[in-house]
């Protein structure tokens, strides 16, 4: 996750409980808030994303234990039930899925285009042909 951010200043708290769930599944709910630093991809600088995530996962034994209507169900995502789950990379897991795919501010500029200065057309070369031809 740190080739995404900026820097490592910004801060993240995160929760898991567990529980059980329909059909006396295992469920984790899993919390992350804090604010992370990414790069915004118009202007390239610092952009603050602030996250506020909220995940159920309930674990299956297989995609075949799950009804057509669990596998609609967005409230929730399945995952296979293991013997170990390392719960350091499933939190960076839901982080990213959690990230925009292309972060930037809601406003800002591209870098190098001059703010302020009247630009010039592109097309402003073909006048000057243009007149050169007659």
């Amino acid at each position: 996750m740190h080739d995404l951010l900026t820097d490592s200043t910004g801060s993240l708290a995160y929760r898991v409980e567990g529980g059980v769930g329909s059909g006396d599944r295992s469920q984790l709910l899993v919390q992350v808030d804090g604010v992370v630093h990414l790069c915004c991809q118009r202007c390239l600088e610092t952009l603050e994303y602030p996250l506020a995530l909220r995940s159920l996962l309930e674990f299956v034994d297989s995609d075949g234990d799950l009804t057509q209507e669990e596998l609609e169900d967005d409230s929730r995502d399945f995952l296979p039930a293991q013997k170990e789950l390392d719960v350091a990379v499933l939190i960076e897991d839901e982080i990213l899925l959690a990230l925009p795919t292309v972060p930037r501010h809601a406003d800002c500029v591209l870098p190098g285009s001059g703010q302020g200065l009247a630009q010039e057309s592109p097309f402003s070369v073909l006048a000057g042909l243009k007149g050169r031809a007659q």
